[in-house]
């Protein structure tokens, strides 16, 4: 049985590194689902690569035709950012596996969408403190920083992934990050035992 396989995170815990890393091992046969956001592009990203950045009238567009598989959105100091994935032919779960990154709250959208024995959660953690320096050196390299917002999305995430809402979503596994080397590793291991 196919499955989609969402690496979540908080932020700074190298979900996009580590979700790269995985696709380079030909041997998971990973397909990748490309989500859709309206937020602004970074200097490193690609359209069509990390995401579809679209506006809000495509957002309304996708809604409208009942496409939207999952969405969340954020009140930023730069005003309403929504992340969504969309239902656009990308995934077909009779002939490939998936990988994706998201959020708790997407993850159990797609699960409740999909059905809980097909979306399996890859939950990264690092400790706090490494955590926010390695956002701030993200953040450095941008044309135009955006540490205000940086650190909403800090804070917000000790919301988020609470030890409560984990648990809510039933998730037990957790793989740490300290050596980035070693977490992938873990988590091939665990692919391969699934698939």
């Amino acid at each position: 049985m196919s499955k989609i396989f969402i690496i979540i995170g908080k932020s700074a815990t190298g979900k996009d590194t580590i979700y790269k890393r995985l696709l380079e091992h030909n041997d998971l046969h990973l397909k990748t689902v490309i989500m859709y956001t309206t937020r602004p592009i970074r200097v490193s990203e690609i359209d069509g690569v990390e995401y579809y950045f679209v506006d809000h009238e495509r957002l309304n567009e996708l809604k409208e035709s009942n496409k939207i598989i999952e969405h969340r959105s954020y009140n930023t100091i730069h005003g309403e950012w929504h992340y969504f994935t969309v239902n656009d032919g990308q995934i077909d779960l009779d002939k490939y596996d998936y990988i994706m990154h998201g959020t708790l709250y997407s993850y159990g959208q797609i699960r409740d969408y999909f059905g809980k024995d097909k979306v399996i959660p890859i939950y990264i953690e690092v400790e706090d403190g490494i955590r926010l320096i390695r956002a701030i050196r993200r953040e450095q390299k941008q044309k135009e920083p955006k540490y205000a917002e940086l650190c909403r999305r800090f804070l917000a995430d000790d919301e988020d992934f609470s030890e409560e809402n984990i648990a809510r979503y039933g998730i037990s596994k957790r793989y740490s990050n300290i050596d980035i080397n070693i977490c992938i590793q873990e988590i091939i291991d665990d692919i391969k035992r699934l698939l």
